[in-house]
């Protein structure tokens, strides 16, 4: 399996953030079970070459070079099932999209939307918090958008004027 850091700069990227810290175990699981999904993975036919990485024990994220083979409706499908079945196995939530991820010191907590909202308003949240943009879409925009200071993500919209 490729890693991240193998794919092109425009491969399209998914990133399933966990409502909880990974153990090493189940971050060694979910390698093993990634590798075997992505050897069988396809579109329309065409094998998808792909990778997975796991960020921080937290954040799975997956790969692929659209210059090989694009992704159809059914193959994004197969990964949005394949992301469901290992949080069902491992008692993870990866789809809860109102959770918010941030950095506090070297420890990255996650959070509700809402309980986000109120560390701003209390200020233990400010424009220079380092949040996880989870929406970035290509491996670019990874590497660019995805670990930013609240106030350049979308994010921004909790700090209080």
């Amino acid at each position: 399996m490729n890693s991240l850091k193998n794919m092109p700069s425009d491969a399209r990227l998914w990133v399933f953030q966990s409502n909880r810290v990974l153990s090493t175990v189940e971050v060694n699981a979910i390698d093993k079970l990634a590798t075997q999904f992505i050897t069988r993975w396809t579109s329309h036919g065409a094998r998808i070459t792909a990778s997975c990485t796991v960020f921080y024990d937290r954040f799975v994220v997956f790969a692929i070079d659209e210059q090989q083979a694009q992704a159809g409706g059914c193959s994004i499908d197969s990964l949005n099932g394949f992301v469901k079945e290992l949080g069902q196995s491992l008692n993870v939530n990866f789809f809860d999209r109102l959770q918010v991820a941030y950095r506090k010191g070297d420890e990255i907590l996650s959070c509700a939307l809402s309980e986000f909202e109120k560390l701003a308003k209390q200020n233990i949240v400010d424009e220079s918090t380092i949040v996880f943009n989870n929406m970035v879409i290509s491996k670019s925009a990874f590497e660019i958008e995805w670990e930013v200071p609240l106030k350049q993500s979308w994010h921004k919209r909790v700090l209080v004027s």
